[in-house]
């Protein structure tokens, strides 16, 4: 691919977005593909230093414009040391959470105003933006059981814990994100078995990839 491609997974707690980028990375590298596995908050030293003090609760009490500012500060971090360069070598990017859980857990359910947000994300991805995103939706109760179940005796993190009323908030905030923007945005019914959803999201992103290499050819040719 002379272009890389970056696909970002969004979705509540216990979609499973990060069980379906491993099958996912599985599935392109048995293609020959170079792909770079990442997540948010994180991804880069910088990134994950700022994620132990989102996750932990530690900013909480300094209220959603500090949390956002964190989230920016580390997504920057992230664009820059980590996806932008791969992109630029042809990699394909799997991200597990970017632009639009900052717009759902810090814009909507943290009722900041969307100017505000709209700004900091147009600062902060400085030009990239994903070419696909999967959105993994799943009924909200379903979805913390699955993440009660795989965090077994931990303790839940700053978001997991919060009430069902705001879970189905963020649900309903990501499906309205995918209906504005169907171009970049795929759902996924992610309550399926794990296989399954595996294989949709692979034939998903085989028809988007094999558009982009059509159109990366088309646009050599013109050249």
């Amino acid at each position: 691919m002379p272009r890389g491609f970056f696909i970002t997974f969004e979705g509540g707690e216990g979609a499973g977005k990060s069980t379906q980028i491993r099958l996912l990375a599985e599935h392109l590298r048995a293609e020959g593909r170079e792909v770079v596995t990442t997540r948010e908050p994180g991804g880069s030293p910088g990134a994950e230093a700022i994620r132990h003090v989102l996750l932990s609760g530690a900013a909480e009490p300094f209220g959603p414009t500090l949390e956002a500012l964190l989230f920016a500060a580390a997504r920057s971090d992230h664009v820059e040391q980590v996806i932008r360069p791969a992109m630029d070598r042809g990699a394909i990017v799997l991200c597990d959470r970017f632009v639009d859980s900052s717009r759902v857990y810090q814009g909507v359910t943290g009722g900041l105003e969307p100017d505000f947000m709209a700004a900091l994300e147009r600062v902060t991805v400085n030009g990239v933006m994903p070419d696909l995103t999967i959105m993994l939706d799943i009924d909200p109760e379903e979805g913390l059981r699955r993440a009660a179940e795989r965090r077994g005796e931990e303790t839940a993190d700053r978001f997991e814990k919060e009430t069902l009323d705001i879970h189905r908030r963020r649900r309903e905030a990501f499906l309205e994100i995918a209906a504005s923007e169907p171009r970049r945005c795929i759902v996924i019914d992610a309550s399926s078995a794990a296989e399954e959803v595996a294989g949709q999201i692979a034939e998903a992103v085989s028809q988007v990839t094999s558009r982009a290499m059509a159109g990366d050819s088309e646009e050599a040719d013109n050249v």
